[in-house]
């Protein structure tokens, strides 16, 4: 049970070290979207760790080219990392997109498709 607890508490300090240094270090152009670390998975051994980052605005190639950047920057995030954390080994860092809140929105919309279908469908009186 305590590598459990050393885990999630590693991921949760990942994660905010992560979004700290991306709000100090914005994506270049990233004016008009915001970038939001959602979750980090750290391997147990901390060699490796999966940093799943989600992108509000910028148009239908946003989270394509924050992750461009990001792979850009690996390098100089870890760096800060293993500065500011002292960590044994300072996980290889590998960003992918999140898209929980997209596929939620997808399901609600068919949700809400099937409502609008069913409701009038109801006889009126």
């Amino acid at each position: 049970m305590g590598a459990v607890d050393r885990l999630t508490r590693i991921n949760e300090l990942l994660k905010r070290e992560i979004a700290e240094l991306l709000e100090r270090n914005p994506c270049p152009g990233a004016g008009n979207m915001l970038v939001s670390v959602t979750t980090v998975h750290c391997s147990v051994d901390l060699r490796n760790a999966t940093v799943y980052v989600s992108v509000f605005g910028g148009g239908e190639h946003a989270g394509a080219e924050v992750l461009r950047h990001l792979a850009r920057f690996r390098s100089e995030l870890q760096r800060r990392i293993a500065r500011d954390l002292s960590f044994k080994h300072t996980p290889v860092l590998t960003f992918r997109l999140d898209d929980r809140m997209e596929r939620g929105d997808r399901v609600l919309e068919l949700l809400n498709e099937e409502a609008g279908v069913e409701a009038s469908d109801e006889p009126q009186n």
